[in-house]
Parts: structure tokens; sequence; C-alpha cells
């Protein structure tokens, strides 16, 4: 398989592009991809080429592009482009000869180099340097440097650069409104606003020239056009010298919490401050600063390491953490994480339960601070998902599959486009019957107060959240001919199986979100009683707890049969069953819809992603280690790894099972997913719950970390090939360093301030300061 990536620098944490090919755009650009959570931008060149997506997003930016569409967030100007002309030819590495070219990525400080030795069709030969950075301790900076050596003669410079406002998100454009000027006779100013949201974007940008080291002014011609404002430099570089180009970018929006309260003059006049401040810092030290944010704010607090026969392992975990921060949005509770990141308007930006399930536990052992942000947001949505559920006619509070902000409820499409035969629209009911995604979000508060301790959360929304939900459970179970209680028309986490009865997975987990609510309403009533009146007076919580009683023991949940299956489906055991090999780990994921229709597919024994075995790495209280093992070795063999979400928790069970080698091929493919030689797979970006899914592979899988009855478990379980694996966890304010070998835990207190109990294999151990632990092999 053909590939540009290149791995020679793995163990030194730098992904590399080694050639340039612009079939391979859209892969580069979204795994090459840069950010800091509040701005994100794929990692397009400077120079322009057809096929490429220039594209940067703000969080929580929302916008409707008319009136019948769902909100989305709205691709921003484009500050990056910079046309440079030499000696009178335009620079395109689609012309003249490239003589030299790498591309790297460093993944520990955020930097992203090119390097291009280039002969123009003049026959200059050029040695040029584009470095760039979007700054993580200054959320609005990006900034980038060009250096420019003539090796042979003096070379005649133009250079072209500013804010492109002639963007759109696949032809759909938010921006109705902009305003140009220039400022101090150097700084641009470009401002733009959504249409429908009204949410005004403020650009500011300037150029900084410097011969050999020296810097030097140039007049610019500033131009103004439709949507465009740029200006123009001419310069020249004598043989034997080094023109560098510093173009110092910053973006602000009228969200920004410190702009709450101003108008939009004085917003764009502290946008305008905070670019002129980067502007004097310059690149390298705009560039130094942003690498030790990394380090102090990323790898000193949650580095993962490994020991491996194969660097490609230590740089897939890397690049998970790399992504994880460059994605999530930890400056403001109101934002969330999307499917995709911030690399692309796949999925038009909406949070999905990949946040609670796949990304939230990385940020609450290592980041709880973040992951209270995170959580909160889905407190703050607690009302506009009460209006959810409302509208489809049941009560309490139903959260939304596709979210955007806090307050715009339900916003998946409720129809996809047309069939390319008939012309008719298909209904995509997603909003109506995914309905764990409820469960999901207390699953992850709780996993979150368990993990911290942050009681003070559950007070401020949690316990009402939990209430809220139990209501809607209870609203939506109906009663069957057997007398119990169902859970009809539904999709669980496999999407090959459309409207079901009874899936496994959102029954169990409805049920133990309202086991939870039944115990939160006795615990508040017993410590908050205050809190529990307010609330009793709103919710009716003594009647509520009956029902909620009265469900529990209502509630049909499938059991395993004589085979110790638990089926997926009330009807999954009676369907077709027809051999998988052929379609399972294939290069282009929904290959079997080649050969198959999605009718066809709703009626067999086959899976797009883990759905009953997910419930036991989440819920795994409830199940014997027989049943993972019957149920894994019934349903592996039917699941396609059609989804990105799938592969992680494969390996995370097939850790749990024993199945170490299948585990670890498993991890491997889910870090293939971006970071393999498959040069499409990353074209409309990043895959956020699979790379999440990465560091639980490592920590949850191998590492052996759990949560059981309160209590931390740490049960390692290393691959062969991985002599040793350590990484950090935050436990109830405690800050723990876990080292694993194949014989030997050891585990380190760093933050001495109490002890902690952790269990080890089948041992209970209190953890003052530092323990060595021996091993034995359980599998």
């Amino acid at each position: 398989m053909k590939t540009v990536l290149d791995y020679s620098q793995a163990a030194e944490g730098i992904l590399a592009e080694a050639s340039f090919d612009r079939n391979y755009f859209g892969k580069i650009e979204s795994i090459f991809c840069q950010g800091n959570g509040y701005l994100g931008i794929r990692n397009v060149t400077e120079e322009q080429y057809w096929g490429e997506s220039r594209e940067m997003y703000v969080s929580g930016t929302f916008d409707r592009a008319s009136g019948d569409t769902v909100p989305e967030l709205p691709n921003a100007a484009d500050v990056l482009e910079m046309k440079l002309i030499l000696n009178g030819c335009i620079f395109t590495l689609q012309e003249g000869n490239i003589l030299a070219y790498r591309r790297t990525l460093n993944l520990n400080t955020g930097e992203c180099v090119r390097k291009v030795r280039w002969r123009s069709p003049a026959g200059d030969t050029l040695a040029l340097e584009f470095r760039r950075i979007v700054s993580l301790n200054r959320l609005h900076v990006i900034a980038q440097q060009i250096s420019i050596a003539a090796e042979e003669r003096a070379v005649s410079v133009c250079i072209e650069t500013g804010v492109n406002g002639r963007i759109t998100n696949g032809g759909e454009q938010h921006f109705s409104r902009n305003a140009k000027r220039v400022r101090e006779g150097r700084f641009l100013e470009y401002i733009q606003v959504t249409g429908e949201s009204e949410i005004p974007f403020f650009f500011h940008t300037a150029i900084s020239l410097f011969l050999n080291g020296e810097s030097f002014f140039v007049p610019c011609s500033a131009r103004r056009e439709r949507r465009r404002l740029f200006a123009r430099y001419n310069t020249e570089v004598p043989a034997g010298k080094t023109l560098r180009i510093e173009k110092i970018s910053t973006v602000h929006t009228g969200l920004d919490a410190e702009f709450a309260g101003l108008s939009w003059e004085q917003q764009a006049q502290a946008a305008f401050v905070c670019c002129r401040e980067a502007n004097e810092l310059g690149y390298r030290q705009l560039a130094d600063d942003s690498a030790r944010a990394w380090e102090k704010t990323v790898w000193k607090r949650g580095a993962v390491q490994i020991e491996s026969k194969d660097p490609f392992d230590a740089l897939a975990l890397k690049f998970a953490q790399y992504h994880l921060h460059v994605m999530t949005p930890a400056h403001d509770e109101r934002m969330n994480i999307t499917a995709k990141g911030l690399s692309s308007d796949a999925y038009r930006g909406h949070t999905f339960w990949d946040t609670e399930i796949f990304i939230l536990p990385y940020y609450t052992f290592t980041h709880p601070d973040m992951a209270r942000r995170l959580v909160r947001y889905r407190c703050l949505s607690l009302e506009s998902a009460c209006g959810n559920a409302r509208r489809n006619g049941w009560k309490g509070a139903q959260f939304p599959w596709e979210a955007a902000g806090p307050n715009d409820g339900e916003t998946s499409s409720e129809w996809g486009g047309p069939d390319l035969f008939t012309g008719e629209f298909y209904r995509m009911p997603y909003g109506q019957t995914e309905i764990h995604i409820t469960a999901d979000v207390v699953y992850g508060l709780r996993q979150y107060v368990a993990e911290t301790g942050d009681e003070a959360i559950m007070e401020d929304g949690g316990y009402e959240l939990v209430f809220q939900t139990a209501i809607f459970w209870v609203s939506r179970l109906q009663c069957g001919p057997d007398g119990l209680l169902h859970l009809y028309g539904v999709v669980g986490p496999d999407e090959y199986k459309n409207d079901v009865d009874d899936n496994a997975f959102t029954n169990y987990m409805a049920h133990w979100n309202i086991r939870w609510a039944v115990e939160c309403c006795d615990k508040l009533q017993i410590e908050h009683s205050s809190l529990y009146r307010a609330l009793d007076k709103r919710l009716d919580l003594a009647r509520a707890r009956g029902i909620w009683d009265a469900a529990l023991r209502k509630m049909y949940l499938p059991q395993p049969d004589e085979d110790g299956i638990i089926p997926q489906t009330a009807d999954y055991r009676s369907l077709k069953s027809i051999d998988l090999s052929a379609y399972k780990f294939r290069e282009r994921v929904g290959s079997i819809t080649d050969d198959y229709t999605w009718e066809e597919l709703h009626g067999m024994q086959v899976s797009k992603q883990a759905d009953t075995l997910l419930l036991f790495t989440l819920l795994g209280d409830y199940f014997s280690k027989e049943q993972k093992i019957a149920n894994w070795h019934y349903y592996e063999p039917r699941t396609l790894h059609d989804s990105s979400l799938s592969l992680c928790t494969h390996s995370i069970l097939a850790s749990d099972v024993g199945d170490l080698p299948l585990a670890y091929t498993m991890f491997r493919h889910a870090a293939e997913i971006d970071l393999g030689p498959n040069m499409s797979s990353s074209d409309e970006g990043i895959h956020a719950a699979s790379i999440g899914g990465i560091w639980q592979c490592a920590v949850l899988g191998f590492g052996g970390v759990r949560i059981r009855g309160g209590m931390l478990q740490i049960t390692p379980a290393l691959p062969n090939s991985w002599e040793k694996l350590s990484f950090f966890l935050w436990w109830h304010g405690c800050r723990i360093h876990v080292s694993a070998a194949h014989d030997r835990l050891v585990l380190e207190n760093i933050s001495g301030t109490k002890s902690v109990l952790v269990q080890v294999q089948d041992r209970i151990y209190t953890l003052d300061e530092t323990l060595s632990i021996p091993l034995c092999n359980l599998n």
C-alpha cells in the first residue's frame, strides 16, 4: 500500500510526511491538524492547490446556513494563505522541480515544520522552510514563519497574504456581513458575522520581515476585495542570504467569555490589542511558550509511556493524547467535543455519545478540571433535554443524539439526502430512536464523580440530571404481553439494526440509570435535605422514587440463554447467520453493503460495532467472567468493526478475557484508523472517539484500570511486545504514577496528601507513598 507517512522519528514523537502527493491531501490535513480546543485548523499549505480543504473551526460558534438546516460549526476565514512570487515565478510544487521535501508534526510541541528545496521554472534553487503553531497558552494566536534562502543568485520576492473570507461549508455560506480595515499601517482587521446566530468573528494579522535575522520595514500595499483583505510586500533576497517572514494572526469571536458585556467595537479593539501583543513577541517566543504549555499542561500531567519493540505503539499513544487536547474546548463549559474534533465539518461539529463513553475517561483520570467542564456542558443542557423529551411525547429529560450548543436541543437531521435513482428523501429517525445517549450522559457523570469525588457537581445540576433522566426512562418504558416493561423501537450502538425491541445495551443502561437515581434520591434525602426538598417540590421525588422501584422490579433485562449468550435484540439469535470473514478488517469500512442491502443486513446476525459487548466494559459488575467469555466468542466473529468506535472496545474486552494477542492486534487496528497507511481513512477528519479509545486500550485494557464498588482497581496484563507501560492517574485528588511490567506493578502516590486504597488482582493495598507489587499470571 502506497503511503507518504514516515515513522522513522516515531521514538521522538514526530510524525512525518516524506513526499508531496496531492492525492493524499485529506489524510495529511486531518492527522496533522493543529489546534488548542478553542480553534482548530486543517494542516493545509500556505500556497493553494486544487483539492485541498482550507478549514478552520472555532468551538461553539454554531450557525444555521438556512432555515431548514441544522446548526453547524461554520468554516471561518482563512488566515494561513500566502502567495510567494519568486523572481516572477509563483511558488507551487506543481511546477518546477522538488529537490527535497519533508513535513513533520512534533506531537510534543504542536509545531509543524515543512522543508522544501525547490528549483523554480526560472532556474533558481531555493530552500524554503515553513513553520506553524496554534498556541496552546494563547488560545487566539496562530503563528507562521517562512524562511526563503537564495542559494545561487538574488531573488526578488513578492508576498501576498491577509485574510480570505471566501470560505464555505461545502458551498454553504454562513457569514452575511463583513468589515475590513488596516490598523496602524500594518495590522489587517477583518470582521465577519454569522447569518443566523449573529456571532461576530474578529481576525487580525500582521507581517514582519527579517533579512539574515535583522528586522527591516517594507510598506504594505493593502487591498480590499469582496470577502477578502490582503496586502502585498515587495523585497529582495541577496544570494547567500535568508529572508524570514513572520505572520502572526489572532482569531476571536463574540462568544468569548472575556468579551461578555462589551460592544462589538470594544471586542474588536480587545482582539486587536491581543494581536499586537503577540506580534511583539514574535514567532520564536510564541512557539517556545506554546511548547512549554504542552509540556506542563499535557505531558507532565498525563503522559503514557510504552517500552515496546515497535516505536509505533508509543507514537500512537502520543498521537492520541495530542489530538485529544487539540479537539477539547477546555476553556469553556458551554462547549463540548465534536465527532471529528476540530479537523473538519463532518457531522456538522456536533457532540455525540463519543464524549462520555470514549473520551471523558481520559480526562477524568488525567485532567479532572477539564473533565468537569465537559460534564457541566450536559448539566447546562438539561433544560433543553427536557424540552426534547416533551416534543417527542415523553417526560423528564431526553438528551439529543446530536447536540450543538447547550440550548439547541436535538440537531440530528430527520431526513437524509435523496435517493440517487428515485429522488425520494429517506427518513433518519436517530434523534427519536438512538435513546441510549441519555443513559450514556448519566454514565459519564457517574464515572466522573466516582473517580474525582467531586460531589459539588451533583449539587450544581447533577442530581436533577439523574432524576430527570430516570423520569424519562420510566415514561419511555411500555408494558408488554408478558407483564414486563420493555423498550420498543430503539437503535442500539449497532446501527445495522434499526427500530428494534429490547436492545440489551439500551435496556441495561436504562435500568442502571434508574437504579442510580434511586440511590441518589436516598442519599440526597439524608445528606442534603434542603436540596432534596427543593427538588421534591418540583419533581415530586417521593412519588417518583416509588415509580422507579416498581420499574426496576418489572423491567425486562435480556438474560443469558442456554449457551450463556445475552441476545443483542429480542430476535437477534433467530436471524440469518453468514460467514463474515471476507468483510472483517477490510481497508474500506462498510464493504458488506456492496453485496447486501440495509434491509438484508437488518435480518442477519451481523453487527456494525460493539453493542452487547460494550456492556461488559461499562457495567462489568452485572456479569460474570464466564458470561463475558461466552458472549465474546459469540459476538466477536459477528462484528465487522465498520465503526471506528468498535475496535477499542473489543481490545479492552479481549484483555479482560485473557486474549492478549488479539487485544494487541485490535489496539493496532484502532491506532491505524487515522495513523496507519490507509491514505484515505481520514479525509473527512480524525476519528475523535477512536482516539480516546486508543488511550483506553492502553490504560483500561493493558493497564487493567477499573472502578469496582467505588474502589480503584489496577490489574495490568501487557502484550508480549511491550516490556513496560507507565501512566498517571488522578484519583480523589491524589496523583498516582503507575508503572507496570509483566511481573511487577509499581504505584507511586505523587501527591502524598492522603492514602489511597487500591485493589490489585485479588488483594487490597493501602498506597501511602510507593508500592511494589509482584504480579501473577491470571490468564
